[in-house]
């Protein structure tokens, strides 16, 4: 295996997607950018067009040094909570990057008030996708992977509509769990699940 490059200059952006849902894994991505090949138009994954996600999705994984995705499954949710299970799918993430590329960033930015633990030094960044290119690459990442996921699903379970709501507890989602009780991807720890489940 080659020797492991460190990399001091180069931040490590890391975040996640799929906190909030009632169904389907928490997805992370962890992303270096190349500061030679800057891309214009990074952002918080929420404040863009499903369209320029993609977009920009694409050019991140031309163009950043090293990227990787990963997830935590309904079960470790539903076993762990969904902050220890996010930080797990984060800590999956960088070590896919390391892995992978044989790279150890120098600093990890992550976003939101919980930072996991790393092997390089790592900092939480409140409203981090906002504010710092390498996190807005790694939830634009993260946020793509799994709504390309919740896609999927939705071929294996349409009655839910995933391919819409992509498991968030809409009013439709919520009439079809209801109407159809949960399936093997709904989390059964989350409230509006386990009501149903007690019922």
């Amino acid at each position: 295996m080659p020797a492991l490059l460190q990399a001091e200059g180069l931040a490590c952006g890391v975040d996640e997607a799929g906190r909030g849902p009632l169904a389907g894994p928490v997805v992370a991505a962890a992303v270096v950018l190349d500061p030679q090949w800057p891309i214009a138009g990074l952002d918080d994954s929420k404040k863009l067009s499903p369209e320029r996600r993609l977009r920009l999705a694409g050019e991140i994984r031309r163009q950043a040094l090293a990227w990787a995705v990963a997830e935590a499954s309904v079960d470790e949710i539903d076993r762990l909570n969904i902050l220890q299970a996010s930080l797990l799918a984060m800590q999956r993430a960088v070590s896919g990057l390391v892995a992978q590329y044989h790279l150890l960033p120098g600093q990890i930015l992550v976003d939101g008030t919980h930072c996991p633990v790393f092997a390089a030094p790592a900092q939480a960044v409140i409203g981090g996708d906002g504010r710092i290119c390498q996190i807005a690459a790694a939830s634009i990442l993260a946020k793509t992977v799994r709504d390309a996921g919740m896609q999927d699903l939705h071929a294996t379970y349409p009655q839910y509509g995933f391919d819409r709501h992509k498991g968030y507890p809409t009013a439709a989602h919520l009439r079809a769990l209801q109407e159809n009780g949960p399936c093997p991807q709904h989390r059964r720890s989350f409230a509006p699940v386990a009501r149903l489940l007690r019922a």
